[in-house]
Parts: C-alpha cells; structure tokens; sequence
C-alpha cells in the first residue's frame, strides 16, 4: 500500500504542475522555483512533515520535498550556528543529493556517450 500512495501522490503532483504548465504562461523555471518555495513554506508552518510521512516518497522526491530539505537545513543551521547558519543550512543539508545527481549524471555520460543536437 505505501508503493501505490507514493505513486498516486507523485503522480498527482506531477500532474498538478502539468496542468499549471499547459494553462499558464509561467516557464517552467519559475514553475520549479515556485515548487522548491512551496515545499519551504509548508515546512515552516509545520504542514509538510505529516504529509511526507503519509505520502513517503511520493511527498519527498519531488520539488517540494528538496524545499522541505532546504528548510529543514536552514532551521538545524540557525540553531547551531545561529546568523551563519542562515547561510550554510541548505548547502549542508542539500548537499548528498546534489552531488549524487552530479555524480551519477557524469557517470552515465560516459557510459552513454552523449551527443550535441544538430
């Protein structure tokens, strides 16, 4: 059951954002930066903790859940190393993804020998 709520609630997500692409102007740029804030925002007035435990990784792969990340780093950061923290919180805490993103991306560039568009 934790499978099928994941994949319906990514998936309902997923086609939230369509839908707000196919039916805006918005560019799909700021529709991610809007998705990261969201996900911020929700962790801040304590929303998305309990919706990510229901939804599991449905509620945490997507953009909202990096938001969610990013605030949870910068609340650990200001608690630690208070003003500063402000500042290195989100590094910190987003960090393991972002490199394995980069890492993994790198690596299946080698593998799959990509090509410039003509």
């Amino acid at each position: 059951m934790d499978y099928i709520k994941a994949f319906v609630t990514g998936g309902l997500l997923c086609a939230a954002v369509q839908i707000l692409m196919d039916k805006t102007k918005l560019m799909p740029g700021r529709i991610m930066v809007l998705l990261v804030v969201c996900g911020s925002i929700l962790g801040a007035i304590g929303l998305y903790e309990p919706y990510a435990k229901w939804a599991g990784s449905g509620a945490t792969v997507p953009l909202l859940g990096f938001g969610n990340t990013l605030w949870k780093g910068v609340r650990d950061g200001i608690d630690k190393d208070g003003v500063l923290g402000l500042f290195t919180g989100g590094f910190t805490a987003g960090a393991a993804g972002i490199s394995g993103a980069l890492i993994f991306g790198y690596l299946s560039s080698l593998i799959c020998k990509p090509k410039m568009k003509d």
